[in-house]
């Protein structure tokens, strides 16, 4: 069912290939850092060309975990899973069952949930499996359920606190550009409506993208127009790397904040945003409402404590950008700094003192 493979340099700390002939089951675990508790992260399903691709998403989204669960100030570790999609038809309860297994194999080191292309129902079939898992479906008064309106309060509130610094006002009048409307999508364009936002949205279903124009007076743009759209705000909440060297060239917003992970294509082309004087909030800060929904349902907190913690993200980006206009840094540079000094801070508590 499961095959680890070696890590270089230490990181990532491991990578389990998981395989289920009879379910099509097809997919890879990335445990990236335990430093901090077990390896938290969704499970994200997708059609991939490979294993290569499918694996290099996971990698990467693995490290942005834990660096996100760093920066919220969470008892977890980093790490994702990944399932190249079967082709149709498939038994989608038993992949999920077949995948729960993978998970109940590592004994606890990795903690699953929903990410892109899953949901309840899915988790709920590996819950038959693993009590290793979260996002399930929501008990009165406790956390749990779909996480996507806890991603988008805590992108929306960050949203508030990069155009107070970009412009000197508040939401009210501001253009954005929202590119995917799913569940996390959808949530943000509804409280910016509420904060007298206008919106311009972009989406690859055009019936989800007629419903959300009609409900809030939206402007559609196609995925690829949304880029150059004439927006103050750009919020990418699909798909990541769509802000490579190309997509930064077309870029017209002066803020970058979504609910996307990695929307950097690489490293550099945030510090050409950062040239071009735009104000971009780093992904893993701003869309951690999510994962901590479901730290707060995996270990008990109440409804209460993970949602003062959700409402503290603004602040958490207000610390990132000090940092980063007090060292001369570029946002995404501050944040993986602080990032990496927690795990390496935690790193060297945890280890024996000489004698």
């Amino acid at each position: 069912m499961s095959e680890q493979t070696q890590s270089t340099a230490g990181v990532p700390e491991a990578v389990h290939l998981v395989k289920d002939e009879a379910s099509g089951l097809d997919g890879v675990i990335v445990l990236h850092s335990t430093v901090l508790g077990p390896a938290a992260g969704g499970c994200r399903a997708w059609r991939y060309p490979d294993s290569r691709a499918m694996t290099r998403d996971a990698l990467r989204l693995a490290e942005g975990m834990a660096f996100k669960n760093a920066m919220a100030d969470l008892p977890l570790g980093g790490g994702k899973s990944v399932i190249n999609l079967p082709a149709e038809p498939f038994d989608r309860r038993a992949l999920f069952a077949a995948f729960g297994r993978a998970v109940a194999d590592l004994g606890g080191s990795y903690v699953t949930a929903e990410d892109v292309g899953t949901g309840v129902e899915d988790m709920e079939a590996v819950r038959r499996q693993t009590r290793h898992v979260a996002g399930l479906t929501q008990q009165e008064g406790r956390p749990g359920g779909d996480p996507s309106p806890w991603t988008a309060l805590g992108v929306f509130l960050s949203m508030q606190e990069a155009v107070r610094r970009a412009f000197g006002g508040d939401l009210s009048g501001v253009t954005v550009a929202v590119q995917g409307l799913g569940h996390t999508g959808a949530a943000l364009c509804r409280l910016l409506h509420e904060a007298g936002a206008r919106l311009i949205v972009a989406e690859t279903r055009s019936d989800v993208a007629a419903q959300i124009a009609c409900r809030y007076g939206a402007e559609i743009a196609s995925p690829r127009a949304i880029l150059s759209a004439r927006a103050d705000v750009f919020a990418p909440c699909a798909m990541g790397g769509v802000l490579d060297g190309a997509g930064v060239g077309r870029l017209r917003a002066r803020v970058v904040c979504g609910s996307a992970n990695n929307v950097l294509a690489r490293a550099e082309d945030g510090d050409a945003l950062a040239r071009r004087g735009v104000l971009y909030a780093p992904d893993y800060v701003v869309n951690a409402g999510g994962i901590v929904n479901v730290c707060a349902e995996y270990l008990g907190w109440d409804s209460a404590q993970a949602e003062r913690r959700v409402r503290e993200t603004g602040q958490r980006l207000a610390a990132v950008l000090d940092h980063a206009q007090e060292h001369g840094l570029a946002p995404h540079r501050a944040a993986d700094l602080l990032a990496r000094r927690r795990l390496e801070r935690r790193a060297g508590d945890a280890r024996p003192v000489a004698a």
